[in-house]
């Protein structure tokens, strides 16, 4: 176990070691008891946690507001369109005068070729913690939840586990990359059999994937690229099949639409869950596009595990916020 991360940024969980991982699941699953035992765990009383959303937000939100409450401190939404960060603010700023008056700062900027840039440069400017609630490249704390999810469905030995990482289509806009770049990046670490899965024109970035299949080399495992969405579901332990843009093709909304109409029926349903395993979790960050990306059937059915997933980023953000703000 780490003890010391005092003041650590959390940007991508690829810049933190498995025991550093480890650490902050096993400071996860006691936070989880005492909330569940109605226990006291006022770890960051009187510290100030700074929210800066450039995108909407229900899950991430709520969940950072309400464990920076159940730990004590408070948490501050900061809007980028009713504040001056729309009309000038630059990043250096943000990080130098709000790393001043708060004790870290959590921001979400998911532009493409941007908002990863953007918080990084905060974070270099900054004097306390910077947490990523999610940029155009990783989504970090959404898959810490889904790493804790499935060590709670599986147990902690994910070795030999096959996860379905698939693209699979929505119709509401072109959602980042980085909720599968991060999964695959994640999972290949515990030295699961991960399996990528999408149509040609829906690729992650190269060099994540490069960086996934050095983790598999690193962790044993494997990790497979296919584009046969139906193959993805044959056996499989985890299935997490969830819209995403086609940003290395396009950055065209329309001409993605078009793309994207193509693949219609990459859509999880009960006929391809009965392909997985019997015992075959099925997962999503949410929202999901209903009966587009997942049925129903699916999605409120028994394999789900959507709702524990949903509470997990709870747990792993309290986690973190009280191991790099102390």
């Amino acid at each position: 176990m780490q003890t010391d991360l005092r003041g650590r940024d959390l940007i991508t969980e690829q810049e933190w070691t498995r025991e550093e991982i480890d650490t902050l699941l096993d400071v996860a699953w006691d936070l989880k008891r005492k909330r569940a035992l109605g226990e006291p765990h006022a770890l960051l009383r009187d510290k100030v946690l700074a929210m800066l959303f450039f995108f909407t937000s229900t899950r991430t939100r709520v969940s950072f507001e309400a464990g920076m409450a159940q730990l004590g401190g408070h948490a501050q939404f900061i809007d980028s369109e009713t504040t001056q960060i729309s009309h000038g603010d630059t990043a250096m700023e943000i990080g130098q005068i709000i790393g001043r008056y708060c004790d870290g700062i959590a921001i979400r900027q998911c532009d493409w070729n941007f908002g990863n840039k953007y918080i990084r440069e905060v974070a270099k400017a900054s004097r306390v913690p910077v947490l990523n609630m999610q940029d155009d490249i990783y989504h970090p704390f959404q898959i810490l939840a889904d790493l804790m999810t499935i060590q709670e469905k599986f147990g902690r030995d994910l070795r030999g586990k096959t996860i379905d990482v698939s693209y699979a289509y929505a119709s509401s806009y072109q959602k980042p990359l980085s909720v599968p770049q991060s999964l695959i990046l994640l999972m290949t670490r515990y030295g699961m059999n991960v399996r990528l899965v999408h149509p040609p024109e829906f690729a992650l970035m190269p060099d994540i994937v490069e960086q996934a299949k050095e983790n598999t080399r690193n962790s044993g495992g494997s990790f497979e690229m296919m584009d046969d969405f139906n193959a993805g579901f044959k056996n499989a332990d985890i299935v997490y099949a969830k819209s995403w843009g086609c940003w290395m093709t396009t950055e065209d909304k329309n001409e993605s639409s078009v793309i994207g109409k193509k693949y219609t029926n990459w859509i999880t349903d009960e006929q391809r869950m009965a392909t997985a395993k019997r015992d075959a979790i099925y997962m999503h960050c949410l929202p999901a596009d209903r009966n587009i990306e997942v049925t129903d059937g699916v999605i409120e059915g028994p394999q789900s595990v959507v709702y524990d997933e949903a509470e997990n980023r709870l747990h792993v953000q309290k986690a973190a916020m009280a191991l790099t703000m102390r």
